[in-house]
């Protein structure tokens, strides 16, 4: 398994080279907004996945690749098919890239911030986002379809420690969905929350991107000022990330490779996926109507616009 990607264009980290270091699709949630699909493994206790040497080995690996073409990189940037705080060797392999001399990312669902371990781990990384939903104990439910193990409580006590230590950029995100989260009530007790721990910003998004159950819709536009007004009022340092990201995916000489280490995480609109077949020099048509024909993408419509994503092995059922 390719186990770097990218780098890909992000609108919080610039150009990110991706660590996928949990296989598909071992998660502590099955969130109904998922962009690559439903959990197939739900699971709470950490484990060892691949040696951080691997991680290292194939990192320095695409990096080479890129550079060699021109591409730039802002951010290493742990962000797998699954939660990767399931990794029980995330801070040695955080610890492996220092040589590297890049500042390295941890996008985490928070679910495991609870452990001690966990908070240790996290702690090694230079930029830390934790998702924080809603502190609705149902609504989190509803939305993230946790682990039945899984305390909500725990998991904010979790956070708010984690904050009073770390040395890093902390900040959050926090998926709205029209009818499910986006509520005032729902918005001032996440801006609350948010203000009282100490994030240094928060992220408010919305469903861009295929999610794994159909019909789910993005808060119309008055609700989204609505909400970012609400934790300004709060005193919390917010920003909408309703756009898309941009299509500056990088080619690393490898053009299958490139897709489908990408679209395993990252769902790309076609418009993306034309973009990164030029730049290789090849035929977008020919080389997108391979791919699905052999059965290694699927074509998924959301929004009124097209996303190919990687066809992974096992269930792909509803949310657990």
């Amino acid at each position: 398994m390719e186990l770097a990607f990218g780098p890909v264009p992000s609108r919080r980290l610039g150009r990110s080279l991706g660590i996928n270091h949990i296989p598909p699709k071992h998660c502590s949630y099955a969130c109904v907004y998922c962009q690559v699909g439903p959990t197939t493994d739900r699971e709470v206790a950490p484990r060892p996945f691949y040696e951080p040497e691997e991680v290292r080995r194939q990192v320095v690996r695409r990096l080479e690749a890129v550079r060699a073409r021109g591409e730039a990189v802002d951010f290493l940037a742990f962000v797998p098919d699954g939660e990767p705080t399931l990794d029980a060797q995330l801070g040695a392999a955080i610890d492996a890239l220092r040589e590297l001399e890049l500042p390295i990312a941890v996008i985490s669902n928070a679910s495991l911030i609870w452990r001690e371990d966990v908070r240790a781990a996290l702690g090694r990384a230079d930029w830390v986002s934790l998702k924080v939903d809603s502190l609705d104990e149902a609504t989190w439910r509803r939305v993230n379809h946790p682990h039945p193990d899984l305390r909500l409580p725990g998991i904010l006590e979790g956070i708010r420690r984690f904050a009073r230590g770390f040395k890093g950029r902390l900040v959050s995100e926090t998926m709205l969905l029209a009818g499910l989260n986006d509520g005032p009530g729902d918005l001032a007790a996440v801006g609350g929350f948010l203000a009282e721990a100490g994030f240094h910003r928060a992220y408010l998004t919305i469903p861009h991107r295929p999610p794994t159950v159909p019909g789910l819709r993005a808060p119309d536009e008055a609700v989204l000022v609505r909400a970012h007004e609400i934790l300004v009022r709060l005193g919390v340092e917010v920003e909408l990330l309703s756009g898309h990201e941009g299509e500056d995916f990088a080619f690393s000489g490898d053009l299958r490779g490139d897709i489908l280490a990408i679209t395993a995480v990252h769902p790309l609109r076609e418009s993306a996926l034309r973009a990164l077949v030029k730049k290789a020099g090849a035929d977008p048509a020919a080389v997108v109507a391979e791919l699905v024909e052999a059965g290694a993408l699927r074509r998924v419509e959301h929004a009124g616009e097209t996303f190919y994503l990687r066809r992974l092995p096992g269930p792909r059922g509803g949310p657990q």
